[in-house]
């Protein structure tokens, strides 16, 4: 199996309305290993790796988010990382 690590930035209303516990819930359901965070400038950083269609599918839950979140923007660039599960890092 091929890992795909993707570093993503989602913007919108995504602070205050639990999209780190959703994204560590949703990434343990998937099997996806990294991290996530909030910061300051009110957006969520995250890091996912996992097999092709384990990210993509991290991705598209990522687009929506939990109920009380407005996704405006999601960015994902290429990363690097060996991670062995999915938590919740302090904000940056």
């Amino acid at each position: 199996m091929t890992q795909v690590v993707r570093r993503v930035l989602i913007s919108g209303v995504v602070q205050g309305v639990g999209f780190r516990y959703s994204m560590l819930a949703q990434a343990r359901l998937l099997g996806i290993t990294g991290w996530v965070r909030n910061c300051r400038d009110s957006r969520v950083e995250a890091v996912i790796a996992g097999d092709a269609a384990q990210v993509e599918a991290m991705l598209a839950w990522s687009r929506i988010g939990p109920a009380g979140s407005s996704v405006a923007e999601l960015i994902a660039e290429p990363a690097t990382g060996e991670f062995h599960d999915f938590e919740l890092r302090p904000t940056v």
